[in-house]
């Protein structure tokens, strides 16, 4: 572990003695990539700056404790000494986490889809309340929410809602919330008093850039329509709903949310790249079942992972066992908790993973 931290250690003094250089911006592609590995280096960099300074101050007061006879200086030196160890022992964690091999899509935007499953109106009104989650969560983070596509039903449901949600990280983080969500609750319409359980399933994909995924113009079918609407005033009388299907796979993709033809189709083309992106994503996961296992949310999307129960307020991840009994707050953006024990989750099965080969 230690070779490949002075080896990083190296690599990110010769990053900074090149981003010094005169006319190191001439190059934007190469600087931007020089940028990034700095910024992607430099937590590790200053945990082991730290690592090594906490060994040399626990070996100064060893040393010093060896030719100290006054019995007030060895305590305090003692004192010193022990809490080198304690903060050494914390940061060879922190190393060890820091050298997990990173998922190439963490620093993505997201694109999620929200689709309601067994039980109806309920179903859907619970999507829409999943939804209304994410985007309270968005912003606390300083996160952007942009509506992709929308299906609604005339009581506040969704039938289904896919949006992109835009900034740093988001897919580390939103990556986890792929699954079957499960509610347990009265509904308003229901006159007996009986608890229902409906489920929604939530899909998070990276954003995919056209250098991820390229499309065969000769496998596309552009169809354009005018966008559906309320009715009245709200309906766009033009053609410039977009239908896009790709015929490899026989995905649709419908957008209708811009006034523009053009806006609409770069949604499009940009939700289909996406979908496509993902296709790759899930077959590598079938093809490393073994790894997929071993790991927090990445499994498969018909996969339970979280109960809502709404006459206890509790929520329950399923995948780690966790309870919480505040779901009003939950319900309100308040997830951070719930992605903290994933990622950590995640983390201690990929450490022993490695510990194991």
């Amino acid at each position: 572990m230690f070779d490949r931290l002075d080896d990083l250690l190296r690599r990110f003094e010769e990053i900074m003695n090149e981003l010094a250089e005169p006319g190191v911006t001439d190059n934007q592609q190469h600087f931007r990539a020089l940028m990034k590995e700095q910024s992607d280096l430099t937590p590790l960099v200053e945990a082991y700056k730290e690592y090594k300074k906490c060994r040399q101050d626990a070996e100064d007061s060893l040393a010093m404790l060896e030719g100290e006879s006054d019995e007030e200086m060895r305590e305090m030196l003692k004192e010193e000494l022990s809490a080198s160890k304690k903060r050494i022992e914390e940061l060879e964690k922190e190393l060890k986490v820091l050298l997990l091999p990173k998922d190439p899509n963490d620093d993505k935007n997201v694109i999620v889809e929200i689709r309601a499953g067994a039980g109806g109106d309920e179903a859907a009104l619970f999507a829409a309340e999943i939804y209304r989650m994410y985007v309270h969560y968005a912003e606390t983070r300083r996160w952007k929410v942009e509506t992709l596509d929308l299906e609604e039903i005339g009581i506040g449901g969704m039938k289904s809602v896919t949006f992109m949600i835009s900034g740093q990280g988001a897919y580390s983080v939103m990556k986890y919330e792929s699954g079957v969500h499960r509610v347990q609750r009265v509904p308003e319409t229901e006159s007996g008093g009986r608890i229902h359980t409906s489920t929604i399933t939530v899909a998070v994909m990276p954003e995919a850039e056209e250098v991820d995924v390229q499309i065969d113009e000769k496998d596309i079918r552009i169809d354009v329509c005018r966008s559906s609407g309320a009715g009245g005033q709200c309906v766009n009388t033009t053609d410039s709903a977009v239908r896009l299907t790709h015929i490899p796979t026989g995905i649709v993709i419908y957008s209708q949310t811009e006034k523009s033809q053009i806006q609409n189709r770069a949604k499009a083309y940009a939700l289909l790249r996406t979908k496509l992106y993902d296709l790759e994503i899930q077959k590598a996961h079938d093809a490393e079942a073994e790894l997929r296992k071993s790991q927090v949310g990445t499994g498969d999307r018909s996969e339970k992972i979280r109960t809502y129960n709404f006459p206890q307020g509790r929520v329950t991840d399923h995948r780690i066992n966790l309870t919480l009994y505040k779901l009003d707050k939950i319900m309100n953006g308040d997830i951070q908790e719930i992605v903290d024990a994933c990622i950590a989750a995640d983390q201690a099965a990929k450490l022993l993973k490695m510990s194991e080969n």
